[in-house]
């Protein structure tokens, strides 16, 4: 299951901005450049009287940011840069590329399949301050789900938070717990959790679990120690013992799945999973959960998303324990023939695309997927960050 949209040409794009253009600016006399009003005999700028395509070209070098800042210096660019397919267009082009999504940021990729009224036309062809609403509001999508405008629109942290903070970082809290399962921690050339073990740069072992909440046949856990000061506790769950696993590997077979027992829904037929007793005091005492999905493997899993609602929802009805997806490939060059290329393929499967693959947005807990590579575990930090955030731990900017 790739789950890629298709794309949409850029000679569509170009003739919708063309039309727009020949609309509302069809003197080139009527293009005002000029922020100042009051200037009575303005005229039109060198990127204003440029060609459609080159301006279209122009704007594709351009990051969501410094494109809303263009639409804000005139009239002429405010609508040129609000185009839907414009948006739609970079949509489709940078989404399989984005690093991570969220339960708040997650395209409705159902739009992204709604069709065209005509390739000839805007998707948004309304009159300046119309009352009816576009179709769809792809800048909106765009801005709302790409990491770098999330990252750019948020507010800075006012000195006095960020001494809160420190003060409340001096006071012991408790260690959060978490449980981690999912086959990217045993169908991967490069062991996930070996890895973590022993990647001190990265996230340093603090020791294992404390005694007192050790859980029968799954043990205490290890600590780690995020950004020096703030610990957390990660139990992991296998789907069968290393034996099996090595087994299974070597043989190029499944590996049994001994977290569930499984049955089969007598009127869809459709299997149904049941976490183990070990497994569900494991769900009732953690604080939230990661899965380690393989982002290498293009098809879907043995019912993981299925797997994943028997997990959460076993965890005493509770929906606000989040769930992180490290979405993750063994080496960087895994992903490197995805890169600059117009049709992404299968050597990683998008996060937006592993989303969808497991369906988190059946979820009603808060979830986050997040590209990881196993080798140089790049990308898990920003992931634990957000566990914990969500987890109700104060972190403060370094």
């Amino acid at each position: 299951m790739s789950g890629h949209v298709p794309g949409l040409s850029e000679s569509v794009v170009v003739r919708s901005l063309r039309r727009l253009r020949e609309r509302y600016f069809p003197d080139s006399s009527a293009v005002t450049a000029a922020v100042d009003t009051d200037q009575e005999d303005s005229q039109p700028g060198f990127l204003e009287s440029l060609p459609v395509d080159l301006q279209f070209l122009i704007m594709t070098f351009l990051s969501p940011a410094d494109l809303c800042l263009l639409g804000a210096t005139c009239h002429y660019w405010r609508r040129m840069v609000r185009d839907p397919l414009l948006w739609r267009f970079l949509l489709l082009r940078d989404m399989p590329f984005w690093s991570s999504i969220d339960h708040l940021s997650m395209p409705q990729l159902e739009l992204l399949d709604a069709p065209l009224i005509d390739e000839k036309e805007s998707l948004d062809d309304r009159e300046e301050g119309a009352d009816t609403e576009p179709r769809v509001d792809y800048m909106a999508e765009y801005l709302r789900g790409s990491p770098s405008c999330r990252q750019q629109w948020l507010p800075s942290v006012a000195p006095y938070k960020v001494l809160t903070s420190f003060l409340q970082s001096l006071v012991v809290s408790t260690e959060p717990r978490y449980a981690m399962f999912g086959p990217g921690m045993e169908q991967l050339d490069v062991s996930f959790v070996t890895r973590l073990l022993y990647a001190p740069d990265v996230l340093p072992v603090s020791g294992s679990g404390h005694p007192l909440r050790q859980i029968n046949g799954i043990g205490s856990g290890i600590s780690f120690l995020f950004n020096n000061q703030h610990k957390l506790n990660i139990l992991t769950l296998y789907f069968n013992n290393r034996a099996e696993r090595e087994r299974a590997r070597a043989q190029q077979q499944n590996v049994n799945n001994k977290l569930f027992t499984v049955g089969v829904d007598v009127d869809s037929g459709v299997p149904t999973y049941t976490p183990a007793p070990h497994v569900q005091q494991v769900c009732q005492e953690v604080n939230g959960f990661i899965y380690v999905a393989n982002a290498e493997r293009v098809d879907e899993g043995e019912n993981e998303p299925a797997q994943i609602q028997a997990l959460l929802s076993s965890a005493w009805g509770s929906t606000s324990r989040p769930l992180l997806v490290l979405s993750c490939v063994s080496r960087e060059d895994r992903g490197s023939e995805t890169q600059h290329a117009g049709n992404p393929i299968a050597k990683r499967v998008p996060c937006v695309y592993m989303a969808k693959r497991l369906e988190l947005t059946t979820l009603e807990n808060p979830w986050m997927v997040q590209d990881v590579v196993v080798e140089s575990l790049s990308g898990l930090l920003d992931g634990i960050s957000w566990l914990l955030r969500c987890s109700g731990v104060k972190l403060h900017s370094r």
